[in-house]
């Protein structure tokens, strides 16, 4: 269904190569959508959701991803007021908003009346990315995880997400899906786990891949670990095994107050691309 004013309608597949363009214009900042595009073919089945368009005189001119993230793509200001215009006329099943954040301010500021208090708004996150070696020596002992890690894998990912987001990720019985999810990423050698004897002592994951660019997630050293380098020397590992395995540059995006992780990041080599912002419901 097209909405007129606003020229904004769902994508199809057939639609791809023109998403695909749109998003190109950004292939690090965009890697989610031309992932979820990529994997899913725009199918609303696979999506589990639906991807939108903006078009103007016929052309696509920004996107949207509407599953459980909403996510702009491309999107000015007025583009993201279009698409909160078609978010309200809907049920909101999105649990979060996540983008550039001129982008995701303007969505919000049309939606926030009628969809209640977020349980976080996280306004400056800094987009890094890096596509050269990294500065400073990997450390060798980081490695792909294997099923066999899933036993202390597992825990870790919990507790990395609980500190980062303030819940659990098996609250509300999703512990099944998401103990797939971590599976999953180990199964597509997504994983990347750093030992100390017996102790897990440093993992991250690939989120999202193309061939331009791959998206680190869940990056966590336990905390009596911590300021011992081992998140510095674990990252300039990961880049350099996703960038030889992957993609040639490799992102993230870090809460601006977290300053050890962003330090860290910057001793690998990161350096800041965009601004983003996630509003979490």
């Amino acid at each position: 269904m097209l909405t007129t004013r606003q020229g904004v309608r769902v994508l199809a597949s057939a639609d791809l190569p023109e998403f695909l363009a749109l998003a190109g214009q950004d292939p690090v900042v965009n890697v989610f959508a031309v992932h979820r595009a990529q994997t899913t073919r725009l199918e609303p089945r696979w999506l589990g959701g639906e991807m939108w368009g903006r078009f103007e005189d016929g052309e696509m001119v920004a996107a949207c991803h509407a599953a459980a993230n909403l996510v702009p793509v491309q999107a000015t200001v007025e583009d993201a007021r279009a698409f909160a215009e078609r978010a309200l006329a809907r049920r909101r099943t999105f649990s979060t908003v996540v983008g550039p954040q001129a982008a995701v301010g303007a969505l919000w500021n049309e939606v926030r009346g009628q969809w209640g208090e977020p349980r976080d708004v996280r306004w400056d996150q800094r987009h890094l990315a890096i596509d050269t070696a990294p500065s400073v020596a990997p450390d060798p002992g980081v490695r792909v995880g294997v099923r066999d890690d899933l036993p202390t894998l597992y825990p870790a990912c919990v507790a990395m997400y609980t500190e980062e987001v303030g819940v659990s990720p098996e609250s509300g019985g999703a512990g099944d899906l998401y103990r797939a999810r971590v599976a999953q990423l180990v199964g597509r050698a997504w994983s990347f786990v750093r030992y100390d004897g017996d102790e897990l002592v440093f993992k991250a994951e690939v989120a999202c891949a193309t061939a331009h660019a791959a998206q680190i997630q869940g990056v966590w050293v336990p905390p009596h670990r911590r300021g011992q380098g081992l998140a510095t020397t674990g990252m300039a590992a990961v880049v350099q095994q996703v960038r030889a395995r992957l993609a040639p540059t490799v992102s993230l995006y870090v809460n601006d107050w977290n300053h050890s992780a962003r330090a860290a990041y910057a001793r690998v080599g990161f350096t800041e691309t965009a601004r983003f912002a996630t509003i979490m419901y």
